[in-house]
């Protein structure tokens, strides 16, 4: 196969979904699917083995699902763009998805030509939202505070509680950057600057209790 060929790896726990975006994939000659996989948590598991260069994820799967495998296979392939495959066109679940990292949502009854497109679209470096879930995506409004991922909010409760970003990467079995990376993302998210005010955050909405921080 040429070196110019994009890698792909499906995650989707109905194999028939698998095995049919698979051949449809492999009808393209530049593409090569590097593996099917049924859940979340397979895909952490073998996606640094793997290397794919596109990742097409499945929203809902049991135990892992979609979204927190989504957030922990980009801290550790930070190149690789996900594309999450998903029957829902509301805007939190797209909204929700891109905040995790995603760089695409593609409904799952999409014309499959649309799967290469999207495919194609972020290996350009470009987002890509397919007609049902762009036209239900609406602008937020300029005061709206972006949510916190379920990654950045285990992040937060660690550093609330004055661990450094080294004790909070080896905790997680993450890089110091990544930790940094997600830091900067929770202060801007939030607008606070200073770990002080990460721990009042914390505190205020209940995420320390039990843990014996206080002020």
């Amino acid at each position: 196969m040429s070196a110019k060929n994009i890698r792909v790896l499906i995650v989707d726990d109905h194999p028939m979904v698998a095995e049919g975006i698979q051949s449809i994939l492999e009808s393209y000659d530049d593409i090569e699917v590097v593996g099917t996989l049924g859940s979340g948590q397979a895909a952490v598991d073998h996606a640094v083995g793997l290397s794919p260069d596109v990742i097409l994820m499945d929203l809902n799967m049991p135990g892992l699902g979609g979204l927190s495998a989504t957030e922990i296979i980009l801290e550790r392939l930070p190149d690789t763009c996900i594309l999450i495959l998903s029957m829902h066109d509301s805007p939190e679940y797209i909204s929700t998805a891109l905040s995790h990292g995603a760089k695409g949502y593609v409904l799952k009854d999409v014309p499959t030509e649309e799967i290469k497109q999207a495919i194609d679209a972020v290996m350009r470096g470009e987002q890509y939202l397919c007609t049902g879930a762009s036209g239900s995506l609406k602008p937020k409004g300029g005061d709206a505070r972006e949510a916190l991922t379920g990654r950045e909010q285990t992040i937060l409760l660690e550093l609330a509680q004055g661990k450094s970003n080294k004790e909070v990467a080896q905790k997680l079995d993450i890089s110091v950057r990544t930790v940094e990376t997600h830091r900067k993302n929770i202060k801007r998210k939030l607008g606070i600057s200073s770990t002080a005010g990460l721990t009042r955050y914390a505190l205020e909405h209940g995420m320390l209790q039990g843990t014996g921080v206080g002020f």
